[in-house]
């Protein structure tokens, strides 16, 4: 006979609380229980099955970890296991997409030459000092303007705009009722958007 949710939760509640105290017996019934839906949770944002059977493996490895973390009180614990692995396979898209791509832009040369720079006379499309110092300039004055945020507005802002997050995940990853966290988000929206406001207009140092 099936479990009823609230047993199931019971269930998975306690293997957590033993695997955060190095229960791997615990750990592996755990993984028994949930493995299966949070590899559909992931396979839904990475298509590619080895790539998800491998972010599986790592995923279990920070529940490991983290499992002392877990509030039973705060989060159901499947929630908080589907927000782990959808965290770390967007993580894992993002940096797909950032990954350098190289290729080979030399020729070799004769015998005893040097390799002919196959990009020695095109102009060249990288930022120069002034773009490479407004660039830092900016990082610096987001850097500062989001100290000024508090706790709550940093960690909407991260998990919106740095993870991808819809307001709703957003929501249910820091377990807060979806009202509130729109209403930190606009709010830090709009002291960012002040605070840098104010900073570019604030005198050149030295000017």
């Amino acid at each position: 006979m099936p479990q009823a949710p609230t047993d199931r939760s019971a269930d998975l509640a306690a293997w957590m609380a033993r695997a955060a105290l190095g229960d791997r017996v615990a750990f592996a019934a755990l993984y028994r229980a949930t493995s299966a839906h949070l590899f559909g949770v992931v396979l839904r944002i990475n298509h590619d099955r080895a790539q998800a059977e491998e972010l599986l493996q790592d995923i279990y490895v920070n529940i490991w970890r983290a499992a002392g973390s877990f509030d039973a009180a705060r989060a159901q614990p499947m929630t908080w296991l589907i927000s782990i692995a959808r965290n770390r396979a967007i993580d894992s898209l993002r940096r797909a997409k950032t990954d350098v791509k190289t290729v080979s832009t030399s020729l070799p040369g004769a015998e005893g030459e040097e390799d002919h720079d196959l990009l020695a006379r095109m102009p060249s499309d990288a930022a120069g000092p002034l773009q490479l110092l407004e660039q830092a300039a900016d990082a610096r004055e987001l850097t500062h303007c989001m100290k000024q945020l508090s706790v709550e507005q940093q960690q909407c802002v991260a998990l919106a705009y740095y993870q991808g997050l819809s307001h709703a995940e957003v929501a249910e990853h820091l377990t807060q009722p979806l009202g509130t966290v729109k209403s930190w988000v606009r709010r830090a929206l709009s002291a960012l958007k002040q605070c840098l406001a104010r900073a570019s207009d604030a005198p050149v140092k030295g000017a």
